[in-house]
């Protein structure tokens, strides 16, 4: 298990991870403990655990006490409160007004805001921070305020995680799982024996990468301690499956042959399957997977389908001139498509390059949106108009559209 110190060379940092698609991912930068982003992924990525001390100089919490506490209360966030108390674990689901959260003093409970990046400016710059790893892949910035001794007690997750001490301090103790067990009855998937190998203290600005299945428990030290996990999103197999299975059947907009059987003979056993009509149904199937960028299209669409919560709002203005992607947007590209919130668009040329630079990128300026042809512009201005991106086409719809 290796550990990093960070340099504080925070510039470097920001110049290395910035929000940008064109990254160094060769350079080393303190956030990955002196590591390039290439470096760490061969090394670490769903490998080995990896402390950075000082991965963030300086890190400030995403947004305040009293706001976080405000979103918690919206019921177009996704909040839990978890209180252990005598030894009893208790978990609420949100939406969780002021009055449903324990006094600031009272020691032992947790409030976690998941998706803080769809919702906050800041929180959606940090995660951009990790955009070394693909964008299908990266999901959200779950941020975690604990009174002391709060926490989640010690778990597993499916998924990497990132878990940057902003505030306070909180003490991690990780360790590979031998026994994936859990605690009969309890709110929370919990581990029955959780036998730690390391145990670490993490002040504001340290950083603890994880792999899936790591067993890890943190636990405040000391109150008011915010913990920021950058997570990922790792689809099951069956559940990818269904959504694809899904998405080409909706896809399929011509009627097709109907099943013939002139030679089915008088049967002694009408209980039974008909051999052809079972083949007659595997041969549909095939056809419907037989075309690659149908099966293409329907990963783009489903890994950039947005969360039920997520909402769009057109009209948003961009600091600069140019064209910007909405936070909660997702897009991502395919040698033939561009994909965004759900949907697929054939592209190529010009066009595609653009799109794809887009993507990366998440905001274009002036001078690279003059460069899309006339039905790309018609294809942006519905964007626009959706809320999916925001700013200004030139000869088009203003930056205040309704």
């Amino acid at each position: 298990m290796a550990q990093g110190a960070g340099d504080g060379a925070h510039a470097g940092c920001r110049k290395a991870l910035g929000q940008n698609g064109g990254m160094d991912i060769d350079a080393a930068t303190p956030l990955l403990g002196g590591l390039s982003p290439a470096r760490f992924m061969a090394r670490h990525w769903q490998k080995q655990p990896l402390l950075v001390r000082q991965a963030w100089p300086g890190v400030q919490p995403p947004l305040g006490r009293a706001a976080l506490f405000a979103l918690a209360a919206r019921d177009d966030v996704e909040s839990r409160l978890v209180v252990r108390e005598a030894g009893v674990w208790r978990v609420r689901q949100g939406p969780l007004p002021r009055r449903a959260l324990p006094p600031l003093g009272r020691a032992g409970w947790t409030l976690l805001v998941q998706g803080l990046d769809g919702h906050v400016e800041a929180a959606h710059e940090m995660l951009a921070r990790f955009r070394f790893v693909p964008d299908a892949r990266l999901d959200d910035l779950m941020v975690s305020w604990a009174s002391d001794g709060g926490g989640v007690g010690p778990h597993v997750d499916s998924y990497d995680v990132f878990l940057l001490q902003v505030q306070g301090r909180r003490r991690w103790r990780v360790g590979r799982v031998r026994d994936p067990a859990f605690e009969p009855d309890a709110p929370l998937k919990l581990l029955r024996h959780f036998e730690p190998s390391d145990d670490w203290l993490l002040e504001p600005g340290d950083m603890l990468y994880l792999p899936p299945r790591w067993g890890h428990d943190g636990v405040a030290v000391g109150g008011d301690c915010v913990t920021c996990s950058i997570g990922f999103r790792a689809p099951a197999a069956d559940e990818l499956a269904r959504e694809l299975l899904l998405r080409l059947a909706d896809a399929i907009d011509a009627p097709g042959a109907l099943y013939r059987d002139p030679a089915q003979a008088a049967t002694a056993t009408p209980g039974a399957v008909p051999a052809p009509l079972r083949a007659f149904a595997q041969a549909a199937l095939a056809r419907c997977l037989a075309d690659p960028q149908a099966l293409a299209r329907a990963l783009g669409e489903v890994l950039t389908e947005p969360k039920p919560q997520v909402w769009f709002q057109a009209g948003v203005r961009t600091p600069a001139a140019g064209l910007a992607l909405d936070r909660a947007t997702r897009m991502l590209y395919d040698e033939r498509h561009v994909f965004i919130n759900g949907e697929a668009f054939a592209a190529s040329g010009r066009d595609a390059r653009l799109l794809r630079r887009l993507a990366d990128e998440r905001r274009l300026g002036a001078p690279a949106v003059a460069g899309f042809s006339a039905p790309a512009h018609t294809l942006l201005a519905e964007w626009l108009q959706a809320g999916w991106l925001h700013g200004a086409l030139a000869g088009g719809l203003p930056q205040d559209a309704p």
